[in-house]
């Protein structure tokens, strides 16, 4: 494909795997053109709203302001709210499980899949070749003396310190980011790191943080071997951050077909061989069927 090529776009496209539907013209050619071929797939928010988990720019999304780098090192303040809204919201968050779309990517033998994801999904579904961009909001990493560790040690941690806390704000809706949003923290208490007693973070990718370079150029390699007879898939993703959609352009350039399944616009639709307005879980189990 070039440029300048016209994309095929299905503005509310049935997939099979729906009772009583049948795919549209443009979604079965999509799934047409995957089939039998090498894919790379990239992953972002829209998978797991099937699981209970809010996506971020969706139609219906909540407003989100999140927190950057920089303003979560800036002092106690910042992370002590930091701390209250994600400890509130994390048991939510962690309970969700795996939905049928990532049940049938771990399934597809893609040759890789990058996620812009952090609550582990991809990895409880048993998903084979994974780079996770943005990291795991599993796991914890101290700024000072960069120990990492489990996320679930020091939610048990925080509960000591902060007793019913959880159950008191359980009324709130859960955010994208795993939070909720809460309007007085001020009596939370934080947690330090056991070992140097610094700065704990989750060991996931802020705002204002860039992608470790070791995992930009494993998926920029696996993008580059696809070469025309080759696909990349996009599922659930607005490719609004630059962390995804430089893999929708380097494909592009080169020749590559690229499929966008994405409820509501994306950055790469003018990109796009195809761009499908359905669901991921119900265009993923059609792939794999």
């Amino acid at each position: 494909m070039t440029l300048s090529q016209p994309v095929a776009r299905d503005e509310a496209a049935p997939v099979d795997g729906v009772a009583g539907t049948v795919p549209s013209r443009t979604t079965q050619r999509a799934l047409d053109l995957l089939r039998g071929r090498r894919l790379v797939v990239l992953t972002g928010a829209g998978l797991s709203t099937d699981s209970g988990i809010p996506d971020y720019r969706g139609p219906g999304s909540p407003s989100r302001t999140p927190m950057t780098y920089q303003e979560f090192v800036s002092g106690p303040e910042a992370r002590q709210r930091y701390w209250a809204r994600v400890h509130t919201g994390y048991g939510r968050f962690s309970d969700a499980g795996p939905n049928a779309g990532h049940r049938a990517l771990a399934t597809l033998d893609a040759a890789l899949v990058m996620t812009q994801n952090v609550d582990g999904l991809h990895e409880a579904a048993g998903t084979p070749r994974l780079v996770a961009l943005h990291g795991r909001i599993a796991d914890v990493v101290c700024l000072d003396c960069r120990t990492t560790s489990a996320r679930s040690a020091l939610e048990e941690r925080l509960s000591d310190l902060n007793p019913g806390w959880a159950e008191a704000h359980a009324d709130l809706a859960l955010r994208p980011d795993g939070d909720v949003d809460l309007v007085d923290w001020s009596g939370f208490r934080v947690a330090d790191c056991e070992l140097c007693g610094g700065v704990l973070k989750p060991d996931v990718v802020f705002f204002g943080e860039n992608v470790p370079p070791p995992r930009v150029e494993r998926c920029y390699a696996a993008v580059d071997a696809l070469g025309e007879s080759g696909a990349l898939l996009v599922a659930g993703s607005s490719l609004t951050v630059m962390s995804g959609f430089r893999f929708v352009r380097r494909a592009a350039k080169a020749g590559t077909p690229v499929v966008i399944v994405n409820r509501g616009r994306t950055r790469g639709d003018d990109l796009a061989t195809y761009k499908l307005d359905t669901g991921c879980s119900e265009f993923l189990t059609a792939l794999l069927a």
